[in-house]
């Protein structure tokens, strides 16, 4: 016989192999067992609705809604130019429709994205 295999088998250290294999099986376990959990909740879950159960906008538009093109106000200024206003004396920052109601468009010769490569504005 080889008792070098006996005198290693009975060390310390198959103490921890065994540590860490039944630490490796708790983790396979706990995870299909949650995966399992899981599958039953969704099963218990209603169906997602279908295409036809889905809200639609009304014929005549969207219900309450306005589209429109706005600017900001301009901001008070103080008095004196050494004096700082403080928050309260600015208010809320509001803002008025604005004069133009035409959507910005892009123009020709314009880059089409910050860092898009193009000429920029000629």
């Amino acid at each position: 016989m080889n008792s070098a295999m006996y005198t290693a088998a009975t060390g310390p250290q198959v103490f921890g192999y065994v540590l860490i294999l039944l630490a490796g099986v708790a983790c396979v376990t706990g995870l299909i067992c949650a995966f399992r959990l899981g599958f039953k909740v969704r099963q218990r879950e209603p169906d997602p609705p279908r295409p036809e159960e889905q809200p639609r906008v009304p014929a005549s538009g969207p219900v309450l809604e306005t589209l429109e093109m706005r600017e900001p106000d301009e901001v008070p200024r103080a008095a004196d130019d050494s004096e700082r206003l403080t928050p309260y004396q600015v208010g809320n920052v509001r803002s008025r429709r604005a004069e133009d109601q035409r959507r910005p468009r892009w123009s020709p010769g314009s880059s089409g994205s910050f860092g898009g490569g193009g000429g920029g504005r000629t």
